[in-house]
């Protein structure tokens, strides 16, 4: 990846990181549709990073590393990305009837290690920051972002096997299935943290069309001691579901000395007419 590319994904990856609005700009991913009925089924996926909710007034989303998994569960890279100066955009084929989830899962490290008496500071992947740390650094300290944003779409009929969590970072397990939403009813969701249940989590829903209302109308939500939550789904539209842990980002679990972990969720989810 060069340079230019690296510094937008890492740029997206933070802004996508704050949660309940602490940044204006949001990074997601829109679906053309989230039930596709035809006897060839395709669907468009957007994915951008704005202050308005699913408007494009800023920047692309990178989509390079898109994954795609199926309805029968097996993954696969997501068809490469038309890139645009606001959005990138993927035109993707459902061959299997059944619901598809499109996921981009990161993992970007910001660092600080000294080298002699000067300090020096990176950016880039965990691989790379591995390979590039210098023998003799010290005072090594970084801060690990992992972010997972994603989407799903179902083709003619819904299914389960793509919705299987991964047991990595922090993910949304839908127990009320994601194209299966209906405004009044109740839906129901866990959110895992490397598989476990995460109790006490906050998350929000924030409607689609904010520039039309000139407020957010973001809902405020919290897991309980499962780590689940029964929502009563507001009225119909496009929903961005966001998620951070831990939900003040200046602290973080420490996965070894000097080592700082983030964690950030984003779904895009369409609730239906009653």
């Amino acid at each position: 990846m060069n340079r230019n590319a690296m510094t937008k994904t890492v740029a997206g990856f933070v802004l996508a990181g704050l949660a309940f609005g602490a940044s204006a700009h949001r990074s997601w991913m829109l679906p053309s549709g989230t039930i596709v009925e035809s006897a060839e089924p395709w669907v468009t996926i957007d994915g951008a990073i704005t202050e308005d909710m699913f408007y494009f007034d800023h920047m692309p989303l990178r989509m390079e590393n898109a994954t795609v998994t199926s309805p029968d569960g097996t993954v696969a890279p997501a068809p490469t990305p038309v890139v645009g100066k606001q959005r990138a955009s993927i035109d993707l084929k459902m061959p299997q009837n059944g619901t598809y989830r499109i996921s981009l899962v990161d993992d970007i490290v910001m660092g600080s290690y000294k080298l002699g008496n000067e300090v020096k500071r990176f950016r880039g992947t965990k691989q790379a920051f591995a390979k590039e740390l210098p023998a003799g650094a010290q005072d090594v300290r970084t801060t690990t972002l992992h972010r997972r944003i994603e989407t799903f779409v179902t083709a003619n009929k819904t299914s389960t096997g793509a919705l299987k969590p991964s047991g990595v970072g922090l993910e949304l397990v839908p127990l009320t299935h994601p194209n299966d939403l209906r405004a009044g009813e109740t839906a129901r969701w866990r959110f895992d943290l490397n598989g476990k249940p995460l109790p006490n989590l906050p998350f929000s829903l924030v409607p689609g069309g904010v520039r039309y209302r000139g407020t957010l109308g973001e809902i405020r939500l919290v897991t309980d001691a499962k780590g689940e939550a029964s929502v009563t789904l507001p009225a119909a539209n496009m929903y961005w579901l966001n998620a951070s842990y831990p939900a003040n980002q200046s602290k973080g679990p420490a996965e070894e000395p000097g080592d700082t972990r983030r964690y950030s969720y984003a779904a895009t989810i369409e609730v239906l007419p009653e």
